[in-house]
């Protein structure tokens, strides 16, 4: 692939800009940034320099979601582009921001060809995504398809509802229909990093998202009866953990024996907590997830029938909670042959691929027509600081979007 000086000079500024932003952070010494952090509006001030410098007008939502416009001729309908700003603890530097930064870079660089879009462009950086503070995700793209307000009232760990968030941030909750996307949107489109080893195994600078899986998350409370660990028979325990315990090792087996299915427990407490205690109450968390929705259905009825059988056999009570429910989503048909065309008119291989993750472009598909480009990730490690780009590979995801955004704009003027 031959890149011009200006887009390899952009892409290497937004590289840039991703190093600065994971400075800006609530625990010194990593990047962590929840929704609406005082270090959120660090990075809007330093985004808003890169919108100024290209004239764009820019505002925050009722949400916090940063967005910055070129506005096209009236009444033209509106490209998105953007990712997320917000991370899980001790993130690295790219997971959602690259997305953000090469939004403004693929202005500028349009910008520099001289012709005016025939439709608006407007970079979104939404204010959450990853689930952290509030334990749901997607605040930030929820806003844009009129879901948000169902949100206002979950508390964080501190007794803070979304809504004294959002006030807190000097914003407003109840200008939430002005976040709405507009009805004749274009369509929407995310680069992002893979966050995974499938690229990497290709030997493909970037791939294109067929679809994003589906997920379930839910919270297990096993209860039974506290106890001493050394007076109390084994045949006369009613120990939840014992339970749970079960439960998790069949989540990993249904998971390792169906293809594509991934489950994790990734948080548990037993309660009381005490070494010499049989425990009187657990809870965890399973996150399950699949590209087709019936496989994680029935996935998660057969693991939910386990968990019931290994509590009774105990003695043991169950009490699930849903937590978050997510559809499969396929990306959108055109806009997928669009970027494929993009990239084999730069002498790109872009395969297809599953997203495992969950991303803004699946909440927004609901609205409009949505696509993502995934950039490889060398060491397939993400949600991590040792997460890594090869600047080459954000070359050519920079050029592959400007390069479907100029053919969109080809076909709007004729």
């Amino acid at each position: 692939m031959t890149l011009s000086a200006d887009l390899s000079r952009l892409s290497r500024a937004a590289l840039d800009l991703c190093a600065e932003l994971a400075t800006l952070t609530e625990v010194p010494g990593q990047t962590t940034r929840t929704y609406l952090c005082p270090s959120a509006a660090q990075v809007h001030t330093r985004l808003c320099a890169w919108a100024d410098r290209l004239g764009m007008t820019t505002r925050l939502d009722a949400v916090g979601n940063l967005r910055s416009r070129l506005e096209g001729p009236p009444g033209a309908p509106t490209l998105y582009l953007g990712s997320h700003l917000d991370t899980v603890p001790n993130a690295g530097a790219y997971d959602g921001i690259l997305g953000v930064v090469l939004g403004y870079a693929a202005a500028e660089a349009l910008q520099a060809g001289g012709r005016p879009l025939p439709f608006s462009l407007e970079v979104l950086a939404f204010s959450e995504e990853e689930g952290v503070r509030y334990g749901v995700s997607f605040i930030g793209s929820r806003a844009l398809v009129g879901t948000a307000a169902d949100l206002l009232d979950r508390l964080d760990k501190d007794g803070q509802s979304v809504r004294d968030a959002i006030r807190a941030f000097g914003l407003d909750e109840t200008e939430l229909p002005g976040a709405l996307a507009e009805a004749n949107a274009l369509g929407y489109l995310e680069v992002h990093i893979e966050q995974g080893p499938v690229l990497q195994d290709a030997g493909a600078a970037v791939g294109v998202v067929s679809s994003i899986v589906g997920q379930s998350r839910l919270t297990l409370g096993f209860a039974g009866q506290a106890a001493h660990a050394g007076t109390t028979p084994m045949a006369l325990r009613r120990d939840p953990l014992a339970a749970a315990a079960r439960f998790m090792v069949a989540a990993e087996d249904l998971a390792r024996t169906t293809p594509g299915l991934v489950a994790t427990v990734g948080m548990i407490e037993a309660r009381p907590g005490a070494g010499n205690v049989i425990p009187g109450e657990v809870s965890l968390s399973l996150d399950i997830r699949h590209e087709f929705d019936a496989v994680r259905a029935e996935a998660l009825a057969a693991l939910l029938d386990t968990a019931g059988r290994e509590a009774a056999a105990r003695g043991v009570t169950l009490a699930v909670t849903p937590r978050m429910e997510e559809s499969a989503t396929p990306m959108d048909a055109g806009l997928r042959a669009g970027l494929h065309e993009a990239a084999a008119g730069l002498g790109l291989a872009a395969p297809e691929l599953v997203s495992g993750a969950g991303h803004d472009a699946q909440i927004l598909a609901a609205r409009m027509p949505a696509a993502m480009l995934f950039v490889r990730s060398p060491n397939a490690l993400s949600h991590h600081p040792d997460e890594m780009v090869d600047p080459e590979d954000v070359d050519a995801a920079l050029a592959v979007v400007v390069r479907l955004i100029e053919t969109l704009a080809g076909e709007a003027r004729a």
